[in-house]
């Protein structure tokens, strides 16, 4: 017979978490913040057809109609290359025209087509993913901390800075 202590699955893990090391503790919520990140991003893909950085291009697209790539990378905060792979798969599949411009060939104006609303219509929100939803709605001195806490860390990983501009849902 099981003696009941009157807590729950959720109670006994808070507890074991409270009694780890900080070091475990902090690991702890940084897979509990990817796996939000993993999920959100594997429904938006089971539910829209596309990953989340190609919807949330789709979604910027349509927000800003006939800006070119440049303007769609500085929306996202990619880069120019990542964000021209971007645009490449989204006209490839057609749900993005890619028109140049009258006046100056060397401008591409983008805009998003039917099928591209009909994935949006399917696409769960936010677009931009809840990590960026969710870090919007903290003040600035929560995340003034986090970041130089986080500066911290990414020094003793060595991390490529370059690895910043990469959207969540291609990691």
């Amino acid at each position: 017979m099981t003696k009941r202590t009157g807590r729950s699955n959720g109670d006994t893990a808070a507890l074991q978490q409270r009694s780890a090391a900080p070091a475990d503790r902090v690991l702890g919520q940084f897979r509990q913040v990817f796996n939000a990140v993993k999920t959100h991003f594997q429904q938006v893909e089971r539910k829209a057809g596309l990953g989340g950085a190609q919807v949330w291009a789709l979604s910027v697209i349509e927000a800003q109609p006939d800006r070119g790539v440049g303007a769609l990378a500085a929306a996202m905060s990619i880069h120019q290359s990542t964000a021209s792979n971007l645009v490449k798969a989204l006209v490839d599949r057609m749900l993005v025209a890619a028109t140049r411009d009258p006046h100056d060939r060397r401008i591409v104006r983008l805009r998003v087509l039917p099928a591209g609303l009909r994935v949006l219509r399917r696409a769960p929100g936010p677009f931009a993913g809840v990590l960026p939803e969710a870090l919007s709605a903290l003040d600035t001195r929560t995340l003034t901390r986090i970041e130089d806490d986080l500066a911290k860390l990414i020094d003793l990983l060595k991390v490529d800075a370059r690895s910043a501009r990469l959207p969540l849902a291609e990691l």
